[in-house]
């Protein structure tokens, strides 16, 4: 295949997913009222269990504790983003949380709800690894948020060994 076909089929597959993601986000949005949506939730509660997966506590209580805490604090991450960006984030959302989205963009053949904590986690790797930039692009949004939102808490702290600010 020649360099230039190849780069006419990126670029109408961007064009595709651009579309898709404008029109999923009129169906169904990532954000509303800039909060998290149900799919928005669905999504950062996988990513959640992926990403934080040796540091969320063991026990079944205090793990669903732990996700509530960092779903509410993505919520407040989010309102503090300016309205552009929050518009973009919830593009993504509602892109990746449609089944084409999740099939394309993310490479999860099954629901964010169905998957397991090692499929979410396969895909997240294959994201970051990948050379189109939307899907890297993508990662690190849902990487740094989640893992930004759950060790912005101090309780969580501890898990990383770290013993809080120096007292001065």
């Amino acid at each position: 295949m020649q360099r230039r076909t190849l780069l006419k089929l990126t670029g109408g597959a961007v064009a595709v997913l651009v579309l898709a993601g404008g029109t999923a986000s009129l169906v169904a949005p990532g954000l509303q009222d800039g909060a998290l949506s149900s799919t928005g939730r669905e999504v950062f509660r996988a990513v959640g269990f992926a990403v934080l997966d040796k540091t969320l506590p063991a026990q079944e209580e205090a793990r669903e504790i732990a996700l509530s805490g960092l779903l509410s604090r993505i919520n407040a991450l989010i309102a503090a983003l300016p309205l552009p960006t929050q518009a973009e984030l919830s593009q993504l959302l509602a892109l990746i949380g449609s089944a084409l989205g999740r099939r394309t963009v993310v490479g999860l053949g099954v629901d964010w709800s169905s998957a397991s904590t090692f499929e979410v986690q396969q895909a997240l790797e294959s994201m970051r690894a990948s050379s189109l930039s939307l899907r890297q692009q993508a990662y690190a949004a849902l990487h740094e948020i989640t893992a930004g939102a759950y060790f912005s808490d101090p309780s969580t702290w501890s898990v990383l060994g770290y013993p809080g600010p120096l007292k001065i």
